[in-house]
């Protein structure tokens, strides 16, 4: 596809499959951050204990999860529009890249402020921090590419897509594989220096202190 005009439409009709496939994929993944809540919130032995520690890890952690997938609908939902032009296309995508990039610099500092709480691993980093940051600065590159490659970059804007709806996946079963973890190892912890490990195999519920 060669140069557009910034009033033209695109030609988008051969992505219609594809944006079908990755948007009702992304609206029904959505529902995965209100069990990540759920699950995440009935962990009495999650590292957040206070409200304040546990707001923050949501917003570290589990927010930034919806908001990848409702960012994947959005694009989907903009290059289905009917008679999408050049001009408007690349605004929409640029507003969308310059909001998701400020948003993961709050992200970011959110995860500075927990590390009292939880010290994030590498790959905390690189899922949490180094790729959506990239996918938001990748949707601003596609709008300063779409009117002279507009080809090129519908297939930037495509694999930025899958990359926040693949973000949002990982980050969700690594959000509820860490609560669950942590939950078994919890029994294993000793409740009083001195005292031996617990285990709620033998002390029921009622037992703990």
């Amino acid at each position: 596809m060669s140069a557009v005009t910034l009033g033209e439409s695109l030609a988008l009709h051969g992505w219609e499959n594809f944006y079908v496939i990755v948007g009702s994929s992304a609206a029904a993944l959505t529902g995965l951050t209100f069990i990540v809540i759920t699950i995440s919130s009935s962990d009495a032995s999650n590292l957040a204990r206070t409200p304040e520690s546990r707001l923050r890890g949501l917003r570290a952690f589990i927010t930034p999860i919806a908001v990848h997938f409702c960012s994947a609908l959005w694009l989907s939902v903009l290059l289905s529009v009917p008679g999408q032009t050049a001009s408007s296309l690349a605004i929409c995508l640029a507003v969308t890249g310059a909001l998701g990039v400020v948003y993961c610099v709050r992200v970011i500092r959110w995860m500075l402020e927990i590390l009292a709480d939880y010290k994030p691993f590498i790959t905390d980093w690189i899922w949490n921090a180094i790729l959506p940051t990239f996918a938001y600065l990748g949707l601003l590159a596609g709008a300063l590419l779409l009117r002279g490659y507009p080809s090129t970059s519908l297939y930037v804007v495509g694999a930025i897509t899958v990359l926040l709806l693949s973000i949002g996946i990982h980050n969700a079963w690594d959000v509820v594989a860490w609560t669950t973890t942590e939950r078994h190892a919890h029994k294993y912890r000793p409740r009083h220096i001195g005292q031996p490990p617990r285990d709620d195999s033998v002390n029921g519920p009622g037992d703990a202190t």
